[in-house]
């Protein structure tokens, strides 16, 4: 039977989905994902430049920099598990509440590592700076709530992301509207960081009344010692890897802050904040259609490669629909947005938004990363693009700021998404389907 929802399509797109039932989740599932993309990047957009106006580009400075110091510790709290965790329900849903059970019990753990690592390190580093300390703890303690996104795995592997959407997208715009009282009153640079803290909180609520609701369980336990070790036998490669994409997504951050102060941060900041909004699209789309690829694989690998091309060459045509406009009206939009007091983030978004080409590509590599059972290829790329990073950023920040913060960026993405494909005859192939999808090839 087909989605109730294919009845509202025009006759010509309707007769394309007719008995299509799998394409028709796909593309039910993905259109919910991106009503949660576009909310949020809607509301996000107009709220966080509210705020970033509100504090000005040395407070906004500090707040970002607290969340890129937490950044760096985050991987312990997701251990590499999402994608992994989302195949196994797709393969093994018969053992849903191990599977459930141990990673929740693994990301708690991991959270709470995180929380602690990332306080002693900030008290180590600045010992004299009381309200950076708070800043980073309240900041580090939402990856604990981060726990319960296990849940939002279940529904991915069922390809129905519906129920975890309302409840991520509730919490989100209760929130935002939280964080427009807050300057309606006047609050501290600290209460902004509770008000982020409350938002995770809220939708992890969340998340346990919806697995209840769905499934009529109260709980689905702390799994078993097998599966933990299975786990974390094949995520602890993707582990790494996650840490080495922490580094150097937001090193630059951290060390444009000790380099040329929050100034600085805050104008690199509010140009992230119109450029990493687009990174939402491709997780969504390729959440929605991992599963199918994964179920793919084991039937034909032919067809298997021509979706993972379609799916390429889709990402880049999207990225340079993104990428193209934003470059050429980076300056009159930061302006608009967040005043003429941030105008020196133009230059910076101008040139940060071309990752999106590399960032959409390496999103789509990862479901095939996982199938292929590369984790380990994985993490050498990553660690390639980290330390190309933060060897860019000691040369340019001292000489360009943030401008130089966003060309290293740039180039770190091309060399751990791109180019470091090129290098192994079992990546090669991957590499020759991203040049296709840039060059826009059929």
């Amino acid at each position: 039977m087909d989605a109730d929802w294919t009845k509202w399509l025009p006759p010509v797109l309707r007769k394309h989905l007719v008995g299509r039932h799998n394409l028709q989740a796909v593309l039910g599932n993905s259109s919910w994902l991106l009503l949660d993309k576009v909310v949020r990047m809607a509301l996000g957009v107009v709220v966080g430049a509210m705020v970033a106006r509100y504090l000005g580009p040395t407070q906004f400075g500090q707040l970002n920099y607290a969340a890129a110091f937490v950044v760096l510790f985050s991987a312990f709290a997701t251990l590499g598990l999402d994608s992994i965790v989302v195949r196994d329900l797709v393969r093994r849903q018969e053992h849903r509440e191990k599977i459930l059970g141990s990673a929740f019990s693994l990301k708690l753990i991991g959270a709470l590592l995180s929380l602690a690592m990332a306080e002693t390190a900030i008290r180590l580093l600045q010992p004299g700076d009381a309200k950076m300390h708070l800043l980073v703890g309240i900041t580090a303690a939402a990856l604990v709530f981060q726990a319960f996104d296990v849940i939002d795995f279940l529904f991915q592997s069922r390809v129905q992301s519906k129920p975890i959407v309302l409840v991520r997208m509730i919490s989100f715009v209760l929130f935002s509207f939280v964080k427009l009282a807050l300057i309606l009153t006047l609050a501290s640079l600290i209460e902004f960081a509770w008000a982020a803290l409350g938002e995770v909180a809220l939708a992890a609520l969340g998340f346990v009344w919806v697995y209840q609701r769905f499934f009529g369980a109260k709980w689905f336990g702390f799994g078993d010692l097998s599966t933990v070790r299975s786990l974390l036998k094949e995520s602890w490669p993707f582990l790494l890897s996650s840490l080495a994409v922490m580094v150097y997504m937001r090193i630059d951050q951290i060390m444009l802050a000790s380099a040329v102060g929050p100034y600085e941060v805050g104008l690199y900041s509010a140009a992230l904040r119109l450029s990493e909004i687009w990174y939402v699209i491709p997780m969504a789309i390729v959440g929605s259609v991992a599963p199918s690829l994964t179920a793919t694989h084991d039937q034909s690998r032919t067809v298997y490669y021509g979706r993972l091309q379609r799916l390429f060459t889709s990402l880049v045509k999207l990225a340079y629909l993104v990428a193209v406009p934003m470059s050429l009206l980076s300056t009159p939009l930061i302006v608009l947005l967040f005043g003429r007091q941030y105008a020196g983030a133009g230059p910076v978004l101008a040139i940060h938004i071309w990752t999106a080409v590399f960032v959409f590509m390496g999103v789509a590599t990862g479901p095939w990363v996982i199938n292929e059972g590369l984790g380990r290829i994985q993490f050498y790329r990553t660690v390639f693009g980290a330390i190309t990073n933060i060897l860019l950023n000691l040369y340019l920040i001292p000489r360009y700021g943030a401008i130089g913060a966003a060309i290293a960026t740039l180039l770190s993405q091309a060399v751990a998404v791109y180019f470091s494909f090129v290098f192994l005859s079992r990546t090669r192939e991957v590499f020759g389907m991203m040049t296709k999808a840039m060059l826009l090839r059929p």
